[in-house]
Parts: C-alpha cells; structure tokens; sequence
C-alpha cells in the first residue's frame, strides 16, 4: 500500500499541507519541525554538553546561576528545629524504652505463668478449674514482671536524662551511671547489702551494652594500632 505523499500546496496566502484522507495513513496530521539556525543549534549544545557528565566535569552553564554539581548530595538533608539534633536524644527514647520494657514483661511473665500454671496443675484433668488457675498464673505473672521491668526502664530513662541535662553531654558514662543508680535504687528497700548488690547489677548489665555498642571502634583502633 502506497503513502500519501505530503507536499505544500500553492495556495493564495502562501503554502499549506493537505488534511490527512479517508485512505491516507492512519495517525497524527503530519507537521513540519520549526527550523533553527546554526547559532541556536550551537547553544542548544553547548548547555547540553555543560550539563552533561560524559565530561566528567561541571563548568557552569551560561542559562544558570549554580553550579550542576550542587545538585546532586550524598546524604539525606533533613529541616530540624533550632538547637535539635538530628538523633533522638533520652527524653525521646525514654517513651519507647519504657513502652518496650513493659511489653516484654509482659510477654515474658505471661509465658512464665503459662510454665508455672502447667506445671501447678499437671495431676488435674482438663477442666474448667485447671483452665481458670492456669489463666490466673498467665495474668498474675504477665503483670508481675510488667511492672517490673516498666519500673526498672522508668528509673533509668530518668536518671539517664538528668545526668545528660546536668553535665550537657551524651556519652556512655550517662549509661553506666544510670545504670548504676537505678540498681542501687530498686535494691535500696534490702539494706546496704541490696543498694552495693543492685548497684554491681546495673553497673555490669549497662557497662556489657556499652562495650556492645563500642566493639566495632574499639577493633578499629586495635587494628590501627597494630599497623
């Protein structure tokens, strides 16, 4: 099948292109491309090779006042507050440490309970009654240890930001220390003896997390030491 042929037609005001026909070529009417000169052809190049990076450099384009270069960044910008910083400090953790303490409590001590409860009732036949003590040791202990650890994570968050508010730093001394006096604390109702055996506690469980979050700096700097 043969295309119709596109070609201007003389008209009285100069030339036009025919309509597209019932057995022309199904599509879009056909439309000349506006025709440029050499000198807008070369500035259409120059701003694309300016901006482009097979270069491999980032020269300024004449139509913009930055530099292409700065368009580009490496980490992700954020819009903080005056004076924020741009990780959570121990305030804002304290919500989701005492949160996440109570529900671990209560998982665990719910799971103790179920232990204990089967264990209690281990020569009683499946019943309603052994099904009622086992449910009560589920909750009993779930709240238990609940409180527990909620009381412990309560303590220490508020130690944790007094300490940070007090010396206007944060490090892993505010950790131990927190530690430390929330252990002395919780154990203070057992005497001397309980507030020196809660104190070792919190001083061994925060000073083990900060050797944790530390291990990978300190083998760095064991290793640049050796070279």
């Amino acid at each position: 099948m043969k295309h119709q042929s596109f070609r201007p037609q003389a008209t009285a005001g100069g030339q036009r292109w025919p309509r597209e026909t019932a057995g022309s070529r199904a599509g879009p009417a056909f439309r000349p491309l506006p025709t440029c000169g050499a000198a807008a052809r070369s500035c259409v190049i120059a701003v694309f090779l300016s901006l482009s990076p097979v270069t491999g450099m980032s020269p300024l384009s004449p139509y913009l006042s930055l530099d292409p270069k700065y368009l580009v960044q490496d980490t992700d910008e954020f819009i903080l507050p005056t004076g924020a910083n741009k990780t959570r400090g121990r305030f804002e953790l304290a919500f989701f440490t005492i949160g996440g303490c109570c529900m671990t409590g209560a998982a665990f001590g719910a799971l103790n309970g179920l232990r204990l409860g089967l264990k209690e009732t281990q020569n009683m036949a499946w019943s309603k009654p052994r099904n009622v003590q086992i449910l009560n040791m589920v909750t009993r202990q779930g709240a238990l240890w609940a409180n527990t650890l909620g009381s412990l994570a309560l303590l220490y968050s508020a130690f944790g930001v007094i300490i940070e508010k007090t010396r206007g730093a944060e490090d892993d001394l505010n950790t131990i220390a927190a530690g430390t006096l929330t252990g002395m604390l919780y154990k203070s109702t057992g005497g001397v003896r309980g507030i020196a055996r809660g104190g070792i506690a919190g001083l061994t469980l925060t000073g083990l997390y900060a050797l944790y979050n530390n291990w990978e700096h300190m083998k760095g700097s064991i290793a640049r030491q050796s070279l």
